[in-house]
């Protein structure tokens, strides 16, 4: 029902819970007074624990830290460094390679990173006479990739909510922050997509479409009307990248492998929103009340995340209850290779992002089913997640419906068609390289 709705509708909570709904169905004999009572019950029973709230916080206040860097004018003052004082590019080749180097530094979120790589690359593409299409290429395959690898972000989190609902439901066992970690070793696809997008630009490999790509008629100029030192943005995220190490040492007593991820996150995004308060208010950057309002702004705007968040972990409850996992699984001893299962996930998951237009809700829908599947057929677990996650991303780098595609054709001012088009060759050579690799690893794993 969820993958159903997922393709059909392309509106994550509406199948999230039209699964949920049926499962809950189906545990309770389809009584509909008593489905409703146990609905309810599933939800609160939910928000009672400490973990997935903590986890719902950050999603929220993730939002937060992003509207204040933009309200500070840091960002902006970042921007401006890079294009009005540092005499770096000189080349076509160059040009690019500043927004590919943005788009691997910011790595916190990934219509961010997109913003700020295509913000940048956009006027020194103009006077290099580069295409957009070739900088919103660079900005689209350098945000999600990097967003998903280095997982210190809202990604990150609703990984290790997920994850962790497999392990409170006896799925699998051991640590989330451990899981999480030997999964993004299998993130096959970002770790590829970055590394065409390098070779790419650095030897100017244009394929297909790309070779027809529009170029600039006009030199676009950048006017910043509201500039601060560009410290406004690096140092909160420098002390939020570090907070993240500190908690997860102070939780994990010593053993940072161990430590808490859902309290080590939430407390780096207080820790790291009482700095932004000292570094702008107690400076005289901002007033406490244009604070407090950017600061709600920002988390109004990704309150749907949280609520995307807490679907999630409902249908993983639901699912483990009905055992799916563990039925698909022994569905899949009679028809499907444990040495195939990896690839298979990798392109289920693909599908259904690329219908969504949302990597986000193909790991909520794919990794309750993914986990338990691979471990009824024995096969490795942190491989099937890590199918998951670069299926999620593959897709959702091919969508046109996706906010990140559809972000980076505005930054680098590209129609997003064109976008789409010009992208597309590179990234089913990086797909058919992950899928490669997923059914090679399935051997040596099994061998």
């Amino acid at each position: 029902m969820a993958i159903a709705l997922a393709l059909y509708s392309r509106n994550v909570l509406l199948s999230l819970f039209g699964g949920i709904v049926l499962g809950v169905f189906i545990l309770h004999d389809f009584s509909f007074f008593q489905s409703v009572d146990e609905t309810f019950a599933l939800f609160l029973s939910l928000l009672s624990e400490g973990w997935i709230l903590k986890t719902l916080a950050f999603a929220i206040l993730v939002g937060s830290v992003m509207e204040l860097l933009e309200k500070s004018g840091g960002i902006n003052g970042f921007v401006a460094f890079m294009t009005e004082k540092s005499k770096l590019v000189k080349s076509q080749r160059s040009a690019l390679m500043v927004s590919y180097i943005i788009g691997i530094i910011i790595f916190i979120e990934s219509s961010i990173t997109s913003l700020i790589a295509g913000a940048v690359g956009r006027p020194l593409c103009d006077r290099e006479g580069v295409a957009h299409a070739k900088l919103a290429f660079v900005c689209d395959s350098t945000s999600a990739p990097i967003s998903s690898l280095l997982v210190l972000n809202g990604w990150g989190a609703l990984l290790l909510g997920l994850i962790a609902t497999q392990i409170d439901s006896g799925i699998i066992s051991g640590d989330s922050v451990s899981w999480l970690l030997e999964s993004v070793v299998f993130n096959f696809y970002s770790m590829s997509a970055l590394i065409v997008t390098f070779l790419a630009v650095w030897f100017n490999i244009e394929i297909g479409p790309m070779k027809r790509a529009t170029l600039p008629k006009v030199h676009a100029q950048l006017h910043f009307a509201h500039k601060a030192p560009m410290s406004y943005m690096i140092a909160p995220i420098v002390v939020m990248i570090s907070s993240v190490f500190i908690f997860l040492t102070i939780t994990g007593a010593g053993n940072m492998l161990k430590g808490s991820g859902s309290s080590s996150i939430f407390y780096t995004m207080l820790t790291t929103l009482g700095f932004m308060y000292l570094l702008y208010v107690m400076r005289g950057k901002m007033s406490s009340k244009s604070y407090m309002l950017s600061a709600l702004r920002g988390a109004k705007k990704l309150f749907g995340i949280a609520m995307i968040l807490l679907f999630a972990f409902a249908i993983g409850k639901v699912t483990s209850d009905l055992k799916t996992g563990l039925y698909l699984a022994s569905l899949a001893n009679e028809s499907l290779s444990p040495y195939l299962l990896a690839g298979v996930i990798f392109l289920l998951s693909s599908v259904i992002s690329f219908s969504t237009g949302t990597s986000w809700g193909t790991f909520s829908i794919m990794l309750p089913v993914a986990v338990p599947m691979a471990v009824g057929l024995d096969a490795d677990v942190a491989l099937a997640m890590g199918a998951v996650i670069s299926g999620g991303v593959f897709g959702d780098h091919c969508s046109p419906i996706s906010d990140t595609t559809i972000i980076s054709s505005l930054a680098s001012d590209c129609e997003v068609i064109e976008h789409v088009k010009t992208q597309l060759p590179y990234a089913l050579i990086s797909g058919a390289v992950a899928l490669t690799l997923f059914v090679v690893f399935s051997f040596l794993g099994s061998s």
